[in-house]
């Protein structure tokens, strides 16, 4: 790998492999984190859980946007919305208007591998820090935009998820037809955040290989476009505008929401074979052997028809009943559970999706290392709180070794 030009930050707080955990796969890396509120942070942080050293550069005063989204908020105060996606991070608070702060991130960029940023574009050229002026400086940098809808045209419009979800498309596939719905959680900026790590990390391959950074960018509109998939596909492949059907599937059923005597449940049939042992399971054999619902495309034909009747036959029985007899013919199924009940199912699969952080609880990084597993050295920071340490070394940068 090849360092920074200054080397990293030793950690002033224990580190990994102080509390029994190895230094992480990214270890060494250096990121200075300029992003707020979410698909920024929700990339650094996966950065950060295996192992790059992340220094979040803040507002003095107010910080991160998402330090005062609530509530709810936890125990100490802090808005839940920013502990999500802020752990393993240090906080310097720096006005990059001031010119003494300006030098200090102009610094930190010098020294850091990695630069994350989702301002308006132009904002860091304006301020100095953009990415020519930063390569200049530091040749192996890789500087990651993070943007609403590019730096064209769209370069002044606002990087908002809803507004992505809205003009993207997602919300007009989503909800009762007629009735535009946006997904309950904020995907389109995850969504992005997803694709900025995963471009952080081919660019640190490439500048591994060649000592060569690059500035990469990634929207949310072009995000969401890829995470469309089939709908995306079924417009482009085949002229298709594909619009809201609640919660069925264009091109699978029974693929939706049920009724049962006590509670919805999803059925999802993928292919002929479930289909086959949904029926032999639901005591409605004769269904598989008819051909409106023989195949697939012709279940999709008559999805009316066949809801009807497994809409009779489900509501005799409780879901926790279905559930256990359909799992067990090898039906894809199961009830619709709230995040805690979420939770609880991840917790009897033995899914470990939940660690302790100074004694705070947060999801777990989602991919399992067999080698180089993820770390969880500290909980997401006070404003500010390692400014002072940060500020000092990279001072004596700017200073000089005289200082």
């Amino acid at each position: 790998m090849v360092a920074a030009m200054n080397g990293p930050l030793a950690p002033p707080l224990p580190g990994p492999e102080r509390s029994g955990q190895g230094p992480g796969p990214l270890s060494g890396v250096l990121v200075a984190d300029f992003s707020r509120v979410l698909a920024g942070p929700y990339a650094t942080m996966l950065l950060a859980d295996l192992g790059a050293d992340v220094i979040k550069v803040e507002r003095p005063g107010t910080g991160d946007d998402t330090r005062a989204w609530g509530p709810p908020f936890a125990p100490d105060g802090t808005a839940t919305y920013f502990l999500s996606v802020n752990r393993n991070k240090r906080s310097v608070a720096l006005d990059l208007h001031a010119p003494d702060d300006a030098a200090l991130a102009g610094e930190l960029i010098r020294r850091a591998d990695v630069v994350v940023e989702n301002f308006l574009p132009g904002t860091m050229d304006r301020l100095g820090l953009g990415a020519a002026a930063s390569r200049a400086a530091n040749p192996g940098l890789v500087h990651c935009s993070i943007t609403g809808f590019g730096d064209g045209p769209g370069a002044a419009l606002p990087g908002y998820d809803l507004l992505a979800q809205a003009v993207g498309g997602l919300m007009s596939v989503t909800g009762e037809p007629g009735s535009p719905t946006k997904a309950g959680v904020a995907v389109v900026d995850v969504i992005t955040g997803l694709h900025a790590a995963f471009g952080i990390l081919a660019a640190l391959r490439h500048r591994d290989s060649t000592g060569e950074g690059q500035r990469i960018s990634v929207s949310l509109l072009t995000s969401l476009l890829s995470g469309l998939v089939n709908h995306t596909s079924a417009h482009l492949g085949a002229g298709t505008v594909p619009r809201a059907m609640g919660n069925r599937h264009p091109s699978i059923a029974p693929y939706e929401v049920f009724d049962t005597a006590d509670r919805p449940m999803v059925i999802a049939a993928g292919n002929d074979r479930q289909f086959h042992s949904l029926c032999t399971a639901l005591g409605l054999a004769h269904l598989a052997a008819d051909a409106r619902f023989a195949t697939n495309e012709a279940r999709v034909a008559h999805r009316e028809a066949l809801a009807a009747e497994l809409d009779a036959r489900l509501a005799t029985a409780t879901s926790e009943i279905w559930t256990a007899k359909l799992t067990a013919a090898g039906v894809p199924c199961g009830p619709i559970n709230d995040v805690a009940g979420a939770l609880g199912l991840a917790e009897a699969l033995k899914l470990e999706a939940v660690v302790e952080v100074e004694g705070m609880r947060q999801s777990a990084h989602p991919v399992r290392f067999e080698r180089t597993p993820a770390v969880y050295w500290a909980a997401p920071p006070r404003l500010d709180t390692d400014g002072e340490t940060v500020r000092e070394w990279l001072g004596k940068g700017i200073a000089g070794p005289g200082r």
